[in-house]
């Protein structure tokens, strides 16, 4: 039975990705968020479990990538979907329409823009693809990996909706802003640069000094910035990866 139970936790975190899908759709993105944060725990869990229990399996990696498809790829690319969505006048929008003068070709881009957003999607599947069949990324990785990227986008509603605030509201739903995101995201995703693992193969002090400073200060950006740490903390992490493999040269 034993053999079960890290593909049983892969399993759970597609459940919460797919739950997670609904809630973006529908613009609860707090919801969306929460199950993509529990799907991520599930994620990190099943690997975890996979080690200890000594039941890796080719299975597995590939049931690992498809559930983290979902949950780190598909839904944050529907969360940017529907940010660009918002940044831009819609039909319905009659006011905003009228005092911008705005034209039906106008009102046509603007509903067929927000598509641009699932470059984010489509720059996961290049990630998950690359990483199966990469036989060096087993104790780091190449590029941000696909829940790190998912974090990074989802933050950008919840400090809409928890620090909201005039100035935070025109930066996030700026449409440039937006389309720098999404680009940024796709190109962090795929990017030729070294970033560590937070993968203890045991919790010394020695050989983990740089995931024990990640982890101190990641505390530190969220007790004093809250959700705007959650960007914050993702920039830190390629930051101190970056030092850390200039350092080790």
């Amino acid at each position: 039975m034993k053999k079960h139970i890290p593909n049983a936790l892969t399993l759970l975190n597609l459940f919460c990705g797919s739950i997670a899908v609904i809630f973006a759709v529908n613009d609860q993105f707090v919801y969306a968020a929460f199950f993509v944060f529990l799907g991520i725990f599930f994620d990190f869990f099943d690997g975890f479990a996979a080690r200890k229990l000594k039941v890796s399996s080719e299975l597995g990696l590939q049931l690992d990538s498809l559930a983290d498809m979902v949950t780190s790829g598909l839904v944050p690319g529907i969360v940017m979907y529907k940010l660009l969505e918002l940044s831009l006048p819609a039909w319905g929008d009659l006011e905003t329409v009228a005092q911008e003068s705005l034209e039906v070709s106008d009102l046509e881009f603007n509903m067929i823009f927000p598509f641009f957003g699932l470059l984010i999607t489509l720059g996961s599947a290049y990630r998950l693809a690359k990483f199966n069949i990469d036989d060096e990324q087993q104790s780091f990785f190449k590029g941000l990996p696909t829940p790190a990227n998912a974090i990074l986008i989802l933050g950008l509603p919840l400090i809409l909706e928890f620090q909201n605030s005039d100035f935070i509201q025109s930066v996030i739903l700026n449409t440039w802003f937006l389309v720098g995101m999404t680009l940024l995201s796709c190109y962090v995703l795929n990017a030729n640069i070294k970033l560590f693992a937070l993968k203890f193969k045991d919790f010394r002090f020695k050989g983990n000094v740089i995931r024990y400073i990640f982890l101190i200060m990641s505390v530190v950006f969220v007790m004093v910035l809250k959700f705007i740490a959650i960007p914050a903390i993702i920039l830190f992490y390629i930051l101190l990866s970056v030092i850390d493999n200039s350092t080790s040269k």
